[in-house]
């Protein structure tokens, strides 16, 4: 067994952190009677919108995994539910985009809102050195993470 450093300290801490969200999204998306891939979806669409970027179904589809069907019937769902709309796209037209509805914004505010606050909060404590080394891990964990098979 290898002797627990402050590296595996921090791998263990982001552990509990993923675990962490993971639980507090769950609870967000049963108080709203949605799966919690709905929550994946509003998330990738909504990271895609403050990019610039116009997701179709396809693409969404891709970004979370599922195939054809499962991605029409999560978009169906999420179209049902008041969460999202298609519309036609504003880069080429032929194409059927998806957008989040503002009253999917406005829920998702109300419940991650606090917890978003606090982070900002713990954040604004750092000095420009310690943001951009904050960063910089995480960025290179989302990376290591989304190439590991």
């Amino acid at each position: 067994m290898r002797e627990p450093g402050p590296e595996m300290e921090i791998v263990h801490l982001l552990r509990a952190v993923t675990v962490e969200l993971g639980l507090h999204s769950a609870r967000f998306a049963n108080r709203n009677a949605m799966h919690p891939t709905d929550v994946r979806a509003l998330i990738a669409l909504m990271d895609a919108a403050r990019a610039g970027e116009e997701l179709t179904a396809g693409r969404l589809g891709t970004a979370l995994g599922l195939n054809s069907a499962g991605t029409t019937a999560l978009v169906d769902r999420l179209e049902r539910a008041g969460h999202v709309r298609r519309v036609r796209g504003e880069r080429d037209r032929r194409q059927v985009v998806v957008q989040v509805e503002e009253r999917a914004v406005e829920l998702g505010w109300a419940f991650f809102g606090p917890l978003i606050g606090r982070t900002v909060e713990l954040l604004r404590e750092c000095d420009d050195k310690e943001l951009a080394a904050i960063r910089r891990f995480l960025a290179g964990v989302r990376d290591a993470a989304a190439q590991a098979e």
